[in-house]
This record gives structure tokens, C-alpha cells and sequence, in this order.
């Protein structure tokens, strides 16, 4: 899962940031309202976790226009004001839920995992395939009795396949929902750290193998 940060506070930005990766989410950080916006707009996160006083575009402005957009992606608005009349004006802007800064770690990361269910999103523990197995909780990879751990980006790029196994999964998605929509990473990243997965499938013993779809992306294949 991927989050957007917007807030002009760096000191909270940063810590809101860290907290996300500490909690094993992706997570990119902006610090003005117009950034923000243009962030959210690309439609890759999950969740925006969304300040309303911001530079250059308020916190209100940004989800009026990305729900004028048809850009659906639950918005988490933070504000230092306890005011009703805000919180009246943020949700009627099209803001999904709404915290007063500082917000407790455990609330706002309760709130984001609320937000997803409402999505449609189902929380599990595991994804697999044929003789896969995916541990989203301590990034194991798994293959009949034998397992391996796997580094954050592996994990991320092996979610997105396994999430995918019958289809092609493009180089620019994985760029863009593993490094960020920021990111200078290049196609070579992704072919990296496609070949780390791969010996990673050899040693497990595994029958899936991530074949390459040239100048395309990647998907998984099962050997019969």
C-alpha cells in the first residue's frame, strides 16, 4: 500500500513519513498544497493523508479539485484546528475522514486501515500462488517447507506480481508503486531487483519463475 503525505510542517511530515515505513507502507512526502494535488492526481496511492493549511493550495482546495478530477483515492484530512465548521467544510469538500494534529500513531494508522476496507480492499496476511507463498506481515517468502526473507523492494515487487499472476505487470507501474511517482530510478532498478527475486525462486525450489515480456513488464509463470 502507498501513501501520499502532504504537510508544510517538515518535522510532522517527516515523522508522519516515517511512521508509514516503519508500519510497511510505501509512503511519499510533499510539503505544499499544489504538489500535492499534481501527487495525487497520478491516482497510485492508496490513501493521501492531507494537511489543511498548506502553501501555494489549502487542504480543501486539493480534494475539491481531485473530486472534480473523478480522482477517488480516500483523502485523511489533519488539521491543528478542533473546529466543527472545518470539519463540516472538509468532508463537503470530499475529504473521506478527518484527525486533529497531532493525531496518535495507533488512531492514524487505524483510520488508514479503515479507510482501504471502504475501498474494497481486504486485508490479508498472505498471498500465494501455486506453490507461493507471501507473508505480509515479516516479508517472508515461502515455498513448501523452506522460506526466505525478502528486502522492501523485492517484497513490493513480489506483491504486485503475486497480486497479478495472469496478467503482465507493466515496468513503468513497478517503477512507479515501488520507487514513487518522484523517483529517478530507471527501467535497470526493476531488472535488479527482478534478478535478486529470481534466485531468490531458485533457491526455494520453487516452479514459478518471473518470465520477462520484452520492452513490456513482467508476470509470473507457472513450469508445469
Amino acid at each position: 500500500m502507498r501513501i501520499l503525505i502532504v504537510e508544510d510542517e517538515k518535522r510532522i511530515a517527516d515523522a508522519l513519513g516515517k511512521i508509514m515505513r516503519d508500519n510497511k507502507y510505501a509512503c511519499d512526502v510533499v510539503y505544499d498544497g499544489l504538489d500535492g494535488y499534481l501527487y495525487a492526481e497520478s491516482g497510485i496511492y492508496d490513501v493521501v493523508v492531507l494537511d489543511v493549511m498548506l502553501p501555494k493550495m489549502n487542504g480543501f482546495e486539493v480534494v475539491r479539485k481531485l473530486r472534480a478530477n473523478k480522482i477517488n483515492t480516500p483523502v485523511l484530512l489533519l488539521t491543528a484546528r478542533d473546529d466543527v465548521n472545518d470539519k463540516v467544510v472538509g468532508l463537503d469538500s470530499g475529504a473521506d475522514d478527518y484527525l486533529t494534529k497531532p493525531p496518535s500513531t495507533p488512531e492514524l494508522l487505524a483510520r488508514i486501515r479503515a479507510l482501504t476496507r471502504r475501498q474494497g480492499e481486504v486485508i490479508l496476511d498472505e498471498i500465494s500462488f501455486s506453490d507461493l507463498k507471501l507473508n505480509l506481515s515479516n516479508y517472508m517468502l515461502e515455498c513448501g517447507d523452506k522460506s526466505i526473507h525478502l528486502g522492501f523492494k523485492e517484497f513490493e515487487i513480489m506483491k504486485i506480481l503475486l497480486s497479478n499472476p495472469k496478467s503482465i505487470v507493466q515496468k513503468e507501474d513497478i517503477l512507479t508503486k515501488v520507487w514513487g511517482y518522484d523517483s529517478d530510478a530507471e527501467d535497470n532498478n526493476v531488472e535488479v531487483y527482478i534478478s535478486f527475486i529470481r534466485k531468490k525462486l531458485v533457491f526455494l525450489g520453487s516452479k514459478v519463475t518471473v518470465s520477462t515480456v520484452r520492452k513490456i513488464g513482467y508476470h509470473l509463470e507457472e513450469s508445469k
